[in-house]
């Protein structure tokens, strides 16, 4: 990724800018090919907070107890801070933005992280627009070499829009899966999908059930973790398909404070 953000020729009387569709990256990859017997996913709504020194914390905690593989981060902002907070040995990522945030010249988005270079990275943007910011939500869709198969693995980083109606909301829905619907490989689709209602929860697990994607199950006590909202359903999910999790690996962390969603992380192992 250029180190330069193009800020400066940019003019706009509002605080928050849209983008157009697109992906930034850093190419510090270690490996050609993901190794599908044991993949380590760490989920986490990080609520713009990564240019902390309390969420660099938390983050490097997380690194050192879990070893993750595959990093999906939402409302991550991106600066050259943060390209030094994420400068993991041995990891590149991919970022898609939806907003420009003139007040602390930042790139907002979501950003997948990993040890393999990504063969295909997409961004999607939402159509719609959530109201007071009149900013887009936005999709990360990577595509990663199997070690075992020759197959690839498709990895859907998404944070869903907020603030809207249903039919916005399955807008969003139904243009993801208009991309992903005729693909067969294994899926990881995971982020934050502001699933505060019923309503909403139905329509992402009907779209899962048409993906043929399973949600990864958490005990109740982990489940009780999760960020939900006057009773609803939890917000942040993780579905698969063509994998299995490994045994007790799925896990909400506690004891970090510095985002309002708590961290998910699994082991999936490809089934060959």
């Amino acid at each position: 990724m250029d180190n330069q953000f193009p800020f400066s020729g940019l003019i706009s009387p509002n605080r928050f800018l849209p983008v157009q569709e697109t992906v930034l990256s850093q190419d510090n990859f270690s490996d050609s090919a993901m190794a599908g017997k044991g993949i380590k996913i760490l989920n986490w709504n990080v609520a713009k907070n990564n240019n902390t020194s309390k969420w660099a914390n938390d983050f490097y905690q997380i690194v050192e107890n879990h070893q993750p593989d595959l990093i999906c981060f939402q409302e991550i902002e991106l600066n050259k801070n943060t390209q030094k907070i994420l400068a993991l040995e041995a990891m590149g990522w991919r970022f898609a933005p939806n907003f420009i945030d003139f007040y602390y010249n930042t790139y907002c988005g979501i950003l997948t992280a990993s040890k393999v270079h990504p063969v295909t990275s997409r961004a999607i943007l939402t159509p719609e627009f959530e109201p007071v910011t009149n900013t887009p939500k936005v999709s990360l869709i990577s595509e990663y070499p199997l070690k075992e198969t020759g197959q690839t693995l498709l990895v859907v980083n998404t944070h869903a829009i907020n603030f809207v109606n249903l039919h916005k909301f399955k807008s969003q829905l139904q243009k993801l899966e208009a991309v992903l619907g005729d693909r067969r490989e294994p899926l990881i689709l995971c982020g934050d999908f502001n699933t505060w209602s019923q309503g909403r929860f139905n329509l992402l697990k009907l779209m899962a059930n048409r993906l043929n994607l399973i949600p990864v199950q958490f005990s109740r006590q982990d489940q009780a973790k999760l960020k939900t909202f006057l009773g609803s359903p939890p917000l942040d999910h993780i579905f698969y398909r063509g994998l299995t999790p490994k045994v007790q690996t799925a896990k909400v962390l506690d004891k970090l404070y510095s985002s309002d969603h708590k961290p998910m992380v699994v082991e999936l192992a490809l089934v060959v």
